[in-house]
């Protein structure tokens, strides 16, 4: 009996997947459950890296602000910082922090965000409070913004910080140098509100951080405030391509920082009014 040549299978049959992709779209079928449609891929959400103000220059940002109140009308006595002969008038006065890259200073340290409060007349004869930050979101735009900080300023510039004769100041002033630029604090007056707020309250409260005599002394309490010692991380990550939430968290802190000086130099002020009329009204006969 003649069997015959074996029948050759069918080329389908014995045909490797022409690739590796082939294979796999061959495998998701088989797995793939009736009835049922596969789930596209999620694209990622695009990163958020709005910055607040408007941009100056590159990678330079203004951010500002204004606060309707009254100026105080009189000089404002600066006897609170032990200067009893001298006074200071409202308007020269320029309320100021930094936020900067390290706590530590040093020449490594940079400030990446100047924030001032002075109290101004706008275009339309309206009294407040001007809030002007300055913020830099690339390393070159450090000397544009030392530029801008320097305008901000007259030879009747009253400089007052907390803490600034020790730490922004000296900061600032070494970044002028580094950036071969004129360093124009030295010459200016500058009262720190750290020093006889320390004086006046010190055993009061806990300690004399800016953030309890807000919270004690002028009833301010903050809402989602970012602590200042996460402000250099939230700029380092900015920088590194990560998103600006919390970059935008930092200019609220130092705008309320800026805000609640000039509350807290009023405030000084009137303290040492009170203390001298309580203590005239015991030495009267």
């Amino acid at each position: 009996m003649h069997l015959g040549t074996p029948s050759t299978p069918a080329a389908n049959d014995t045909q490797p997947p022409r690739s590796l992709d082939a294979l796999r779209r061959l495998i998701a079928t088989r797995e793939r459950k009736p009835g049922t449609t596969p789930v596209p891929a999620r694209k990622p959400a695009s990163l958020d890296r709005s910055l607040p103000g408007r941009e100056l220059s590159p990678g330079l940002h203004l951010i500002e602000a204004f606060l309707p109140q009254p100026i105080p009308r009189a000089a404002l006595s600066l006897a609170f910082a032990k200067r009893h002969e001298e006074a200071v008038h409202p308007r020269d006065l320029l309320f100021f922090d930094t936020e900067t890259t390290g706590l530590a200073g040093g020449t490594g340290t940079r400030a990446f965000m100047i924030g001032a409060a002075d109290w101004h007349v706008d275009a339309d004869g309206g009294e407040g409070l001007r809030v002007r930050q300055l913020m830099i979101s690339t390393m070159a735009a450090e000397a544009p913004m030392l530029r801008a900080f320097a305008g901000w300023l007259s030879p009747t510039t009253v400089l007052s910080s907390y803490n600034g004769r020790c730490y922004d100041a000296p900061l600032l002033k070494t970044r002028y140098r580094l950036a071969r630029m004129a360093e124009p604090l030295s010459a200016l007056d500058h009262v720190d509100l750290l020093f006889p707020t320390r004086r006046r309250y010190r055993g009061t409260w806990e300690n004399c951080r800016l953030a309890t005599i807000e919270r004690q002394l002028l009833r301010i309490v903050r809402q989602d405030d970012l602590p200042g010692a996460e402000a250099p991380a939230a700029w380092l990550s900015f920088l590194r391509g990560g998103s600006a939430g919390n970059l935008r968290r930092v200019a609220e802190h130092n705008h309320q920082d800026v805000v609640t000086l000039a509350q807290l130099f009023q405030r000084l002020v009137q303290a040492e009014a009170d203390d001298r009329e309580v203590l005239s009204f015991e030495e009267a006969p």
